[in-house]
């Protein structure tokens, strides 16, 4: 029987004080710390938690980060990061923390999180259904001859004027406004790259972020295939680490290409919504989220 004292804790706020603790319950589930990931969720989105009664840390944790936003209200929320001490684990913990979120928090909010085999039968029980699924992908990306249709994409660092040319592309690809996200990219990716067309018009833009001892690409927004190979090798040259990423199963060229340059298929994560039938926006330019915590 589940001890009601565990249930019975209160789930509070968590704020960047929390940061070393979300940090050691990813270690603690043999997830890398991850802290650079969990200071921009947090900074970024709301954090809650569960404090383990042992005083050691966190029991439980999740973060929602919202999109399009107006008061209290949003167009789109992400959870993320739910994570569960193995000590405390399969005892009700993780389900009264999903039920508080999605029902209390968040309730009357289209819902989306990227759900990994383990938690999906849980989160299928909440109503979710899948929509939709990635692929990780990581290794040491080797560089090859420039792809077909590549010359028709110049892509460069961003700058401080390109900012706003990003956030109306991502705004009109994502489908919402998630502007307290992007204009944090600088800040926190390593690399910020554009994409522009023959015109100069913006077409994409990609950012590569440091994760422990690899580097994300991640968000990756482009027109075309072409476009994203461009970006990824762009970026790709500005690193030694091994690289990961998680690319949209749709995009098959993408990611077969990805699989010659030398990255491996590591899992798969399922896209699950509740209260909206897809993701809003346009998917064929879409290649990669920032991280699959956020959505």
């Amino acid at each position: 029987m589940t001890p009601p004292q565990l249930i019975d804790l209160p789930i509070r706020a968590l704020t960047l004080d929390d940061l070393r603790y979300c940090a050691d319950l990813s270690q603690d589930r043999g997830w890398p710390r991850e802290d650079h990931k969990w200071g921009l969720l947090l900074a970024a989105g709301d954090g809650y938690g569960v404090d383990a009664p042992d005083g050691q840390g966190l029991a439980a944790a999740c973060v929602v980060t919202r999109y399009g936003q107006t008061h209290d209200t949003a167009e789109l929320a992400a959870i993320g990061m739910v994570l569960i001490a193995e000590r405390y684990s399969r005892q009700g913990l993780g389900r009264r923390l999903m039920t508080y979120v999605c029902d209390d928090v968040l309730e009357g909010i289209p819902l989306t999180l990227n759900a990994t085999p383990y938690g999906r039968p849980l989160y299928e029980e909440l109503g979710f259904d899948a929509t939709g699924r990635g692929e990780m992908l990581a290794g040491s990306f080797r560089p090859g001859p420039a792809a077909s249709g590549a010359d028709a994409h110049q892509v460069r660092p961003a700058t401080a004027e390109d900012l706003p040319r990003i956030l109306r592309l991502d705004a009109e690809i994502f489908g919402a406004d998630r502007t307290h996200i992007i204009v944090r990219l600088p800040a926190f990716a390593d690399r910020l790259a554009v994409a522009e067309d023959h015109t100069g018009e913006l077409v994409g833009y990609a950012a590569i972020w440091p994760n422990m001892e690899t580097h994300v690409i991640g968000p990756l927004i482009a027109r075309d295939t072409s476009g994203a190979q461009a970006l990824v090798t762009a970026l790709a040259a500005t690193t030694d680490r091994p690289l990961r990423t998680d690319i949209d199963v749709r995009h098959e060229e993408l990611r077969d290409w990805l699989k010659d340059r030398g990255l491996d298929s590591i899992t798969y994560n399922t896209v699950m919504t509740r209260g909206l039938p897809d993701l809003p926006g346009d998917w064929t330019r879409r290649w990669a989220p920032l991280t699959v915590a956020a959505g």
